[in-house]
């Protein structure tokens, strides 16, 4: 059976997602498989899964039948967000405008939502504009800044500044040990959730080291998951606080210290950059340890 849909509304998304709110029984797996055998096209065309759908497309599903594509009410879990919460990302807030908004995001909640997540930043967002959207990701554990849009069209202007790493990003970072060299840059392999290898690029500068502890300036050229993690590791000197790729460290019970310091970004033509004072989880234990604090990172800054 052939079914054929045109597409009125919803539009915007990306194919996989859209036949996904159709067909929510189906998985991720089921859908791109059947995109990459031809049996989902658009325009009579075959596409990809990431294909952005577009008004008036004609969307055409060769093999349709109703146990196949099946569709079930899906109950969605309601997130209460307490006042405190809700004070503490106000509180949170560095920027904001009409289109999108930065915060300094606290440790330990998550950014996005999951079977697992009581709370997480998009689920307070959601609380507050059903339009808000997030737009990148840092780690539970990872503290420092992270930028909302607050509409489907700077939702989508941030994805292409992302993926034309035309967004400049530098994060702080607390080591055991030190790298070999005071300036470089990394070109690792990582493995993705799916196990699929991943080209990474990272440069670095050494700030300062001292009592086996380095405080390193690190700036990423790609964003994989667990970027600066897996190459704080390969340099030898793993991030302090990481429960996963730090796991034999005298100072396991620290919080995970990794801060994103700074952003840069240009919209038409206007200059955005921001910095993220530093958790104090993070400052406190350079104090303890009595390593330099450093007041004004600004001028490393200019190193890559």
């Amino acid at each position: 059976m052939i079914k054929i849909i045109k597409i009125i509304n919803d539009h915007d998304v990306r194919l996989d997602k859209y036949i996904k709110s159709l067909y929510t029984s189906i998985t991720q797996s089921f859908i791109e498989k059947n995109i990459r055998k031809k049996n989902i096209l658009v325009n009579n065309k075959r596409t990809k899964a990431n294909y952005i759908i577009n008004l008036n497309d004609k969307l055409t599903i060769l093999n349709f039948h109703e146990e196949l594509y099946k569709n079930k009410i899906i109950f969605k879990k309601n997130i209460l967000i307490s006042k405190e919460d809700l004070a503490k990302f106000n509180k949170s807030i560095i920027f904001q405008n009409n289109d999108f908004l930065v915060i300094n995001k606290w440790a330990d909640i998550a950014t996005q939502g999951g079977s697992k997540i009581n709370l997480s930043i998009d689920h307070i967002i959601k609380n507050i504009n059903s339009n808000y959207r997030l737009v990148h990701r840092l780690d539970k554990e990872t503290t420092g800044l992270l930028i909302i849009s607050k509409n489907l069209k700077y939702a989508k202007y941030f994805s292409t500044l992302f993926k034309l790493k035309k967004i400049k990003k530098f994060y702080l970072a607390l080591c055991e040990g030190s790298p070999k060299n005071n300036l470089s840059h990394v070109n690792l392999d990582i493995k993705n959730k799916k196990l699929k290898t991943e080209k990474s690029l990272t440069n670095y500068k050494l700030l300062s080291k001292k009592n086996g502890v380095s405080q390193l300036l690190y700036n990423p050229k790609t964003g994989k998951t667990h970027q600066l993690r897996i190459v704080s590791k390969n340099l030898g000197c793993p991030i302090i606080g990481d429960k996963k790729y730090n796991i034999f460290s005298k100072l396991k019970n620290e919080k995970l210290m990794l801060h994103s310091y700074s952003l840069k970004f240009s919209i038409d033509g206007n200059l955005f950059e921001y910095k993220a004072d530093l958790p104090n989880h993070f400052s406190t234990f350079l104090k303890k340890n009595n390593l330099m604090l450093i007041k004004n990172y600004q001028k490393y800054l200019d190193f890559f």
